[in-house]
């Protein structure tokens, strides 16, 4: 198993300066990964006043900062975006970290402030046709290859985009989605990984082990190569006594976990604090 820390781009977070520091402590303390959120308001109730960040100029500094860890949006609202444009995003991540980009993607949230704020549908059937569909043409973009298209959100003409993205064939795709919710989990068993949440079980609350195994076994039976490498994250916040965080990530693991991301709860008040993310980073990974 490998452990990432998990941070929101606003807050804090905001600052590219404070998420390269915090990459750079994380890397030196043994963590894996670093992965960021991708939101433009948030929930505009709650998050109001507070600045946000591009996810993908805060990893820049992230990547400038380190040299090993890996580095992701967890996870990319892709159907806010136009392909061509996150294409490039992530390209150019991809070579700056040196080939360190995990790609998540889902449809991102909440639909009414995170798109119908600027206009646009808040249809959650529109949202994920235009994530399979963008997710086929970034790997065909991400190939360096010249590029037509012509599908039910995008089309393309003749467009090759270059350079490509260091790892080859493409960056590794995690999708994220909330179990019992089949479809993202189908949509996950036919990339690299998949990043559940749980609807018992918000964010930074560890899922129980029995219910990481179901989506274990669904994704599995759905997968074309069921042996092909496949990650499954799992995440929340673990106590800094490396006992206390063995009994919740050990049955975890077992459940099929391969990735713990260590998350601070969104209910606790302390989500988007530097000094709360510090203190848990500096303890380090728990140990298995």
């Amino acid at each position: 198993m490998r452990f990432s820390l998990n941070i929101p781009n606003f807050g804090d977070f905001a600052d590219a300066r404070t998420v390269a520091k915090t990459a750079a402590a994380a890397e030196q303390a043994g963590w894996d990964g670093l992965f960021i959120w991708d939101h433009v308001v948030h929930d505009k109730r709650v998050q109001r006043g507070k600045p946000f960040g591009d996810p993908w100029m805060l990893l820049t500094a992230a990547a400038l900062a380190t040299r090993r860890i890996r580095l992701g949006v967890l996870v990319t609202a892709v159907p806010r975006y136009r392909p061509e444009q996150l294409a490039r995003q992530v390209a150019t991540l991809d070579a700056v970290s040196g080939g360190r980009v995990v790609f998540g993607a889902g449809l991102g949230g909440p639909a009414d402030d995170e798109y119908g704020s600027f206009g646009d549908t808040v249809d959650r059937a529109v949202h994920a046709e235009r994530l399979d569909e963008g997710l086929e043409l970034l790997t065909r973009y991400w190939s360096g290859e010249t590029v037509d298209h012509s599908g039910a959100h995008y089309r393309v003409q003749e467009t090759q985009l270059l350079p490509a993205t260091v790892q080859r064939p493409r960056p590794p795709v995690w999708v994220g989605g909330f179990w019992p919710h089949r479809r993202p989990m189908r949509r996950a068993a036919r990339w690299d990984g998949a990043a559940p949440l749980f609807t018992d079980a918000l964010h930074g609350v560890p899922p129980r082990p029995e219910r990481l195994a179901e989506v274990v076994s669904y994704v599995r039976e759905h997968r074309a190569d069921p042996e092909a490498p496949f990650e499954i994250v799992a995440g929340g916040l673990t106590p800094t006594e490396k006992g206390k965080a063995l009994d919740i990530i050990g049955p975890l693991a077992d459940a099929g976990a391969t990735w713990w991301d260590e998350r601070q709860l969104q209910s606790g008040g302390f989500i988007d604090s530097y000094e709360a993310v510090t203190r848990r980073l500096e303890v380090g990974p728990p140990s298995l």
